[in-house]
């Protein structure tokens, strides 16, 4: 009797009655190829691991590492996940690829990769043969098993089209300068508060700043200490003086930059062109800029339960590849 084992650390080779087996498609194997190779790590069936024969009777005889059949098709579920995507979540996971292959230092590996891309989406890896400067996309990698491509796209894959409802448990960062309104500021912290939405004050020193009324409001963070990364929205709440100090420090032009590079909702006070300036921002804003002097403070959360504009994403894509030429 055979009996079957855990597959996730199983060895190439498999122990059988007769010694050591080479493996059929349904035995666990290790990732192969093995660029590496030689003298690239191998199983050792003299001192590795190594299954003893148990039981008695008739539940006596060797065990044996399989896997069902269906474990050697390796791009089916992988195409139905990258189909069941927006366009957004798809443009992210090239980039990811792109990202991350473009850190291998062999361009065997990397061509290999994009080769088992093929098998999934021979859109998926041209673009990322392009990210990567391929030149030409390579054959498609020989699979194991033919993928399915006719599986249905599933909603439930996709996070973007099953987002929250709300900003609510969300943190906004609110950038201040001395001469701050201070009724803006109040009506920012009431709606987040009634939304259930974080807010943090962040300025040059972490000792606050003096608001439009006179008083002395203690910051949360110092700009250099409080990167738009930290938040999930930002608001440039800065008086007509403040903005051109914002402008001349680095991490407030970082905070700004950042923010836009993240697609995430940008809310401002007043003239905020001195530091859309100073960022090189100046041309490129979009709707996922929020004046809050012309609307509320409200409604500027409730857009923020979108988390992020992602329309800016692909706007960048376009100004890239109009760039390139």
């Amino acid at each position: 009797m055979t009996r079957c084992c855990r597959a996730g650390t199983s060895p190439t080779w498999t122990p059988s009655s007769n010694g050591w087996a080479a493996p059929t498609s349904r035995t666990c194997r290790s990732t192969r190829p093995n660029s590496w190779d030689p003298p690239g790590p191998r199983e050792d069936p003299a001192a590795g691991f190594r299954t003893y024969s148990d039981g008695q009777g008739d539940q006596a005889g060797p065990k044996r590492r399989l896997r069902p059949e269906s474990f050697a098709d390796h791009y089916s579920q992988a195409r139905q996940f990258l189909i069941s995507q927006t366009e957004t979540e798809r443009q992210h996971l090239t980039d990811a690829f792109v990202f991350e292959l473009s850190k291998c230092d062999r361009m065997a590996i990397r061509t290999r990769m994009v080769a088992g891309l093929v098998n999934v989406d021979e859109n998926l890896a041209r673009t990322v043969a392009d990210g990567l400067g391929l030149g030409e996309l390579p054959d498609a990698l020989p699979p194991a098993r033919q993928p399915v491509r006719d599986l249905p796209a599933s909603p439930a894959l996709s996070i973007l089209a099953n987002g929250p409802e709300s900003f609510a448990g969300r943190k906004i960062g609110v950038l201040v300068t001395d001469g701050a309104d201070a009724a803006k500021l109040e009506e920012i912290r009431a709606a987040a508060e009634q939304a259930n939405v974080n807010v943090e004050l962040i300025a040059p020193t972490v000792g606050g700043v003096q608001d439009s009324d006179g008083e002395q409001v203690p910051a949360d963070q110092k700009i250099d200490g409080g990167p738009s990364v930290l938040y999930d929205a930002v608001v440039v709440l800065a008086s007509k003086q403040g903005t051109p100090l914002l402008a001349a420090l680095p991490a407030a032009r970082d905070c700004i930059t950042d923010a836009y590079a993240h697609c995430k909702f940008i809310g401002y006070v007043g003239d905020l062109a001195p530091l859309l300036e100073a960022t090189g921002l100046a041309d490129l804003t979009d709707d996922g800029f929020a004046d809050l002097g012309r609307s509320s403070a409200a409604d500027f959360i409730t857009r923020c339960a979108e988390l992020r504009f992602w329309p800016r994403q692909a706007s960048i894509a376009e100004k890239v590849t109009a760039a390139r030429g």
